[in-house]
């Protein structure tokens, strides 16, 4: 990966402050940095990671956004004191986003109702403080999109985090207000996702890393870091038939329209 100051990349989905990145992290941003990432979005998980994720994005003020919320895989019997606590954050200081929120029917179906119930809280938070949602939807995608619909209006947008559903579901929430997060998994050979992405706009998707997960080709099955975000683009801009710039450009442009009471170093590309 050669490094390029002309490239400006956006990690919108990154969680840094795990403690997969404990012994490097420094170091791993620095190659992130020198990759082209400018911008690294931080999901919330629940009230266990949120000192961290709050120091690390005093470390890095320019570069590191923090989002609030309560992901599905986080939603158990004590919910709603999780729910208080994003709440109570809510209330007290910006961020730039709600997520990651949304419902998981890979890990647990049981919870089910506990996590459309989060969801929908988590959405009205969202209306209320005018932001962006950052939606996890594992095995969900066509249930998320039908929560959507119902609870559309001209305050709701944000980014399907990790997609990897059909066209048409591209198409419903790209219709909803969503943009759609691509990863590494759009570098795996039978994942599928590199024909989807084909008959995508550009100007719909937004790149992601999900770090520590999801490491693209040819680190799968390692630790991710937001400098392989540039794998991912590279990958993108193969599969569209344009140039990388041309992917760094616009992907980050719609990561700028998403994110964009967040200030930003640089104005928007052309």
């Amino acid at each position: 990966m050669e490094a390029s100051s002309k490239i400006t990349l956006t990690d919108t989905h990154t969680h840094l402050y795990l403690k997969e990145f404990d012994g490097d992290r420094a170091e791993m941003i620095e190659r992130a940095l020198e990759a082209g990432v400018e911008k690294f979005f931080l999901p919330a998980i629940d009230s266990r990671v949120i000192q961290e994720m709050l120091a690390l994005e005093a470390a890095y003020p320019h570069q590191v956004h923090a989002m609030m919320g309560l992901h599905p895989c986080s939603v158990k019997d004590d919910f709603h004191q999780e729910l208080e606590i994003v709440e109570g954050w809510l209330e007290k200081r910006p961020f730039c986003a709600i997520g990651e929120i949304g419902i998981d029917l890979f890990w647990d179906k049981t919870t089910l109702d506990l996590q459309i119930e989060a969801f929908r809280t988590q959405i009205a938070w969202a209306k209320k403080y005018d932001l962006p949602i950052v939606i996890h939807s594992r095995e969900s995608t066509e249930l998320i999109l039908d929560i959507l619909e119902d609870e559309k209006d001209e305050r709701l947008r944000g980014i399907l985090h990790c997609f990897t559903g059909s066209t048409e579901q591209a198409e419903k929430a790209f219709a909803l207000g969503f943009y759609l997060g691509i990863g590494g998994v759009v570098t795996f050979k039978n994942a599928g996702l590199d024909k989807v992405v084909s008959e995508l706009p550009l100007e719909w998707l937004v790149l992601e890393t999900d770090s520590p997960y999801l490491a693209p080709i040819p680190y799968r099955g390692k630790r991710n870091e937001s400098a392989y975000i540039r794998l991912v683009a590279e990958r993108v801009a193969a599969i569209k038939n344009v140039d990388l710039q041309t992917v760094a450009k616009v992907t980050t442009n719609n990561a700028k329209n998403i994110f964009g009471k967040i200030t930003w170093p640089y104005t928007t590309l052309s």
